[in-house]
């Protein structure tokens, strides 16, 4: 349920008792180029007493939510094992919605074969602000419009509860990664999922407009018990790159782009310039959102700008 450094938080299916545990050595041996144990794993785990274990074997991972290790090619570092979805939160305001890095969250989802949720937290600030064009449609969905042809999104708000009970739904008897950047509100929606929850709040810098970070380490916590459904608050985070994807490659993570692969006029069209690309005739015919293809095309084109 949540690791501290050498140390493991394991939840007993048999009763509902945690034990704070250490791992066996053999274990230790055996695990190559990823995280030992990760929050998630399931495991087998004996009771040395005083609420202290042993975990004795960690079951082969089904998915995982990872990124490379700091300062490496090819070790991963896990941030959940297991998950059977992601949740990628933003909100309508507060601060502004970030759309290439939930690009970016969307792709790491594809690559691993995740399906993936996206949730904008705050939409009771839903609303144009002063001096904003009012052009009948509230910001979330001016921002996030595109993605609902493709993904499940959920408008909600930890606030006033609007939209929790579909979102539940969706959760329900699953294990769920929620990632997104700091100050969205992945504490507040929790603990309103999980009103026994105990995570703290943060704000949002009034300077920089970003959120402060509040949860350094992934948890895993037990929102309901029939079904057993999991949700795992991910540290905040801020950018996240994209790891073992070529860019010849990336392509087959945007699926409104995947009708009109193969049909261009080149067989390696990286659908950014050549002549006869299905795909920018498709963006040109409005099948494809504009948005999302110029977030592949920066993409592609390894654009840094945020």
């Amino acid at each position: 349920m949540r690791a501290y450094g050498k140390f493991f938080e394991v939840r007993l299916d048999a009763e509902p008792r945690t034990l704070l545990c250490t791992v066996k050595g053999s274990v230790r041996r055996e695990r190559r180029r990823t995280d030992l144990v990760a929050v998630g794993d399931r495991v087998w785990a004996t009771d040395v007493g005083e609420g202290e274990g042993q975990i004795e074997a960690v079951a082969p991972r089904t998915s995982v939510l990872a990124r490379l290790a700091r300062q490496t090619e090819d070790v991963e570092q896990v941030i959940l094992a297991n998950p059977d979805q992601a949740l990628f939160l933003f909100a309508a305001r507060e601060p502004a919605p970030h759309r290439r890095m939930l690009d970016r969250f969307l792709i790491l989802a594809e690559a691993t074969g995740l399906p993936a949720l996206i949730g904008i937290n705050k939409i009771d600030l839903d609303a144009p602000a002063p001096g904003e064009p009012a052009d009948g449609r509230r910001l979330s969905e001016a921002v996030f419009g595109d993605y609902q042809a493709v993904y499940d999104v959920h408008r909600v708000s930890a606030a006033t509860g609007e939209g929790l009970a579909g979102l539940r739904a969706a959760l329900a008897g699953k294990v769920t990664a929620v990632a997104g950047p700091s100050g969205v509100g992945k504490s507040s929606l929790l603990n309103a999922l999980h009103p026994e929850g105990d995570r703290d709040i943060g704000d949002v810098s009034s300077a920089t407009g970003k959120g402060r970070h509040t949860t350094t380490s992934t948890r895993l916590y037990r929102i309901a018990d029939e079904p057993p459904t999991y949700v795992a608050d991910t540290p905040g985070i801020r950018a996240l790159a994209m790891i073992g994807i070529p860019p010849e490659d990336l392509d087959r993570h945007f699926p409104e782009l995947w009708p009109y692969l193969g049909r261009c006029f080149y067989h390696d069209c990286t659908h950014v310039h050549e002549p006869g690309c299905a795909v920018r005739e498709a963006v040109q015919e409005g099948a494809i959102p504009i948005a999302r293809y110029e977030s592949y095309a920066a993409l592609r084109r390894g654009d840094t700008d945020e």
